[in-house]
């Protein structure tokens, strides 16, 4: 498996481990600081950038040791945001030979996990989704329960096309796994009511409330965004189809 393809699939992790290690004693992140690292992943922080700043984050407490300890990833989020903006001013002006170097490695393939724990985890999926159309259609038919099936139909194609390929692209199906994933996100968003949507807008807003003023107005907005949608998801049962919940 090359480095790209391993960061792609490892950046929770890593993080994950990272923070755990650096903070002493284990602690369980929370939905927030998931929604945090989903964050950093979208605006496109490389792995090794992100790990540097809660390397770095650290070092700065220790240097000055406070009496209450670490307990959120949300720490380190002023380092992280610190350390990509230097790394993107260092890329300014990069060679067109590092580009191409890069996107030929984007073409290699490789499998992040063994290929029949893949196709277990669609068809885990894919049954999850079924059940929850069904149980949706025990109501009537809406906009989530289209879109569950659609999913689902998809899904057996997806299936089918990564057991049978010879040389199967775990990148090129993350790819599939999310655009349904928008799909469902959609389709959620038009069935929520306004009062379950104000409640749980509010739980997210109540959740995020201590660390507000240390974000970025821009990455307040995504990290609430993304741990609304988290909470949705929850609430109408819909699971998750990428390979990082595998």
């Amino acid at each position: 498996m090359n480095e790209r393809t391993l960061n792609y699939f490892s950046y929770y992790t890593e993080i994950e481990d990272t923070f755990i290690r650096r903070r002493g004693k284990h602690i369980w992140l929370s939905a927030t600081d998931w929604a945090l690292i989903e964050t950093w992943k979208e605006m496109g922080i490389p792995l090794h950038v992100a790990l540097r700043g809660v390397e770095k984050a650290f070092d700065s407490w220790e240097a000055k040791p406070r009496k209450r300890s670490v307990k959120t990833l949300l720490y380190c989020e002023e380092e992280v945001e610190a350390q990509y903006a230097e790394w993107l001013d260092s890329r300014v002006g990069a060679g067109t030979e590092e580009d191409g170097a890069g996107a030929a490695e984007s073409t290699s393939h490789g499998l992040p996990f063994p290929r029949p724990e893949i196709l277990a985890h669609l068809q885990r999926v894919r049954s999850e989704l079924l059940r929850v159309r069904d149980e949706r259609l025990a109501s009537g038919e809406d906009e989530l329960s289209e879109a569950l099936a659609r999913a689902g139909n998809l899904l057996v194609a997806l299936e089918r096309e990564f057991s049978d390929s010879s040389a199967p692209d775990a990148k090129k199906l993350e790819d599939s796994l999310t655009g349904l994933e928008r799909l469902l996100s959609d389709a959620i968003n038009c069935v929520v009511q306004p009062d379950q949507l104000d409640a749980i807008s509010g739980e997210v807003k109540d959740q995020l409330k201590p660390y507000r003023r240390l974000m970025e107005k821009s990455v307040y907005k995504q990290t609430f965004d993304n741990l609304q949608l988290k909470r949705l998801r929850e609430h109408f049962a819909v699971p998750r189809l990428s390979l990082f919940h595998l």
